[in-house]
């Protein structure tokens, strides 16, 4: 039997890489799901792909006019959800002593206030014993050159999962964290890593993961299942790293 049977799933940037994975997979696994991105042509093309299961929301999750108008979708949709999966998020490298106010701002807003207030957005359409997962990263506690600003947005929604994990267990609501190592996905390219680059920077990244190399989508969405599923049932207020060993290393 599906997984996700009878359920409706928020996505957030749920039009590529981790998010767009994890879209296809809670599809697959029987869910209605919300594809909520920044790009109308990105979101309309996800949804064509998904089919009929999936509706698209285009809005920016730093805006909380967005948040507002996906609560109004559920509401005269689907009356109510079950998975809220507040994936979207930005990064840019830059060492501290280079950090502009703007770069500060735009990371906080999308990482931190975006996951807080849409969490607080859709609350009350969560229904019992529904879950909420957070997609953070090793850079919370793992230190990486550059990363600064971007450890700080993710340390600081570790923290609201810690808290709403026991401010919503009477209504049976679970609210887990994924965080990601290296992952192959489009953010590469944002990030500066060029085509031709590619082989030597998987290369170089290889070496301090464990496992020998960068994950792929589909796996950090098979740990979005176990944690938007019943498989996970008795799981609240962890983090779970899907990194191959990185942060031991």
């Amino acid at each position: 039997m599906k997984k996700l049977m009878n359920k409706v799933a928020v996505v957030t940037g749920g039009n590529s890489g981790i998010g767009l994975a994890a879209a296809k997979t809670f599809v697959a696994e029987g869910a209605k799901v919300i594809i909520v991105g920044r790009r109308a042509d990105a979101v309309a093309a996800t949804v064509e792909t998904l089919g009929s299961d999936a509706t698209g929301l285009t809005g920016d999750v730093a805006e909380l006019t967005t948040h507002n108008r996906l609560v109004s979708l559920i509401n005269n949709r689907f009356g109510g959800i079950d998975i809220y999966f507040a994936n979207a998020g930005t990064n840019t490298i830059t060492p501290t002593e280079a950090v502009s106010v703007e770069e500060f701002d735009t990371q906080f807003a999308t990482n931190t206030r975006g996951v807080f207030f849409g969490v607080q957005s859709v609350l009350p359409l969560i229904r019992e014993g529904g879950s909420i997962i957070l997609t953070s990263s090793i850079a919370s506690e793992k230190v990486l050159e550059g990363h600064a600003v971007y450890a700080g947005t993710k340390a600081a929604i570790e923290a609201f999962a810690r808290s709403w994990a026991l401010e919503l267990k009477d209504r049976r609501i679970r609210v887990n964290v994924l965080s990601p190592g290296p992952v192959d996905t489009p953010i590469l390219a944002k990030l500066g890593v060029v085509p031709e680059a590619r082989p030597e920077f998987e290369a170089q990244t290889a070496q301090a993961i464990p496992l020998g190399r960068l994950g792929r989508p589909e796996e950090l969405a098979s740990a979005a299942l176990f944690l938007a599923s019943d498989d996970s049932s008795f799981v609240t207020g962890v983090n779970i790293r899907v990194d191959g060993g990185m942060t031991l290393a």
